[in-house]
């Protein structure tokens, strides 16, 4: 499973022409499959008059959940192209809907595959992707006078520290990619003299 993945951070709409017929490729992140879902109908509401809205969506940084619609067209011809462009391109946590609005001219299935998997293609060419990486969070548990200096190198090394919890003990968050795992618990016992206690949580993701 890659350690990083394209996504996209806004909503967009990007329209291509074939044979008289537009094709409107709109794109969003959806972090679930209820929100890939709701943005197909905030389209469909945007484009009322439209002969078809087919859609695919990818959630999760590995890919596993994967839906595509044909919405009316031939089977195999829209939905799976889409859906095929999007993990090409290793895209994740997105939704593509594209909305035709017939021209007059039939495509064919060709043509539709075509037509459909190029839309979301030029969409993803014009509109801006962010690299994220997953991280695994981990939490490093150490005493009141260790914690300040502490903090402050894992913040002058570049590791994104999420939460600082008071207690007995002071806990410290941080996300680190899955391959540094082990070098960071060398670090942190040297750093510590072995008085840091490190316990790992589960996955979370963040920009590459």
């Amino acid at each position: 499973m890659p350690d990083e993945y394209l996504t996209v951070v806004a909503e967009g709409e990007y329209e291509t022409e074939v044979n008289r017929s537009r094709f409107l490729c709109a794109l969003a992140p959806a972090a679930t499959e209820e929100a890939a879902l709701a943005f197909v109908a905030r389209v469909r509401e945007r484009h009322p008059t439209a002969s078809h809205h087919c859609y695919a969506y990818v959630i999760g940084a590995d890919g596993a959940v994967r839906r595509a619609s044909d919405d009316g067209e031939p089977s195999g011809t829209a939905g799976q192209p889409m859906l095929n462009m999007l993990l090409r391109r290793e895209v994740r946590f997105v939704v593509a809907v594209v909305t035709r609005y017939f021209g007059g001219t039939k495509l064919g299935a060709g043509g539709l595959i075509r037509a459909y998997g190029g839309a979301v293609g030029t969409a993803l060419d014009a509109h801006p992707l962010a690299t994220r990486r997953r991280l695994r969070l981990a939490t490093v548990t150490v005493d009141h006078a260790r914690a300040g200096r502490l903090e402050n190198d894992l913040r002058a090394l570049g590791h994104p520290v999420r939460e600082v919890g008071y207690g007995a003990e002071v806990a410290i968050t941080v996300a680190l990619p899955a391959a540094e795992l082990d070098a960071f618990a060398v670090w942190l016992a040297g750093a510590t003299a072995g008085a840091a206690r490190l316990d790992l949580g589960g996955e979370t993701h963040g920009a590459g």
